[in-house]
């Protein structure tokens, strides 16, 4: 698979003091964006990160939409869990 067919993510927490769980999709920041969401994402704390497959982004950003929620209402999400949800739209 080329690297144009997948999307480079990381889910992460906030540093500052509302620790809310965001996502960032790295492979498609422009270089308007780019150094700051990246600078947000480095100052934050990481939860998760991966690739999704370009052709079935629109469900797999979904699901990551929903992780992204249930982490913020207070779920608690391991690794593992993450990788279940994503299973089907992770390059092979």
């Amino acid at each position: 698979m080329a690297e144009s067919d997948k999307i480079m993510f990381e889910i992460y927490r906030e540093a500052d003091y509302g620790r809310k769980v965001r996502v960032v999709y790295f492979t498609e920041l422009t270089e308007h964006n780019k150094e700051f969401e990246i600078a947000r994402a480095m100052e934050g704390e990481h939860l998760y990160d991966g690739f999704i497959t370009n052709h079935r982004a629109r469900d797999a950003k979904g699901i990551i939409d929903s992780i992204v929620q249930r982490l913020n209402a207070g779920d608690v999400l391991d690794e593992s869990q993450i990788d279940e949800l994503l299973a089907p739209y992770v390059p092979a």
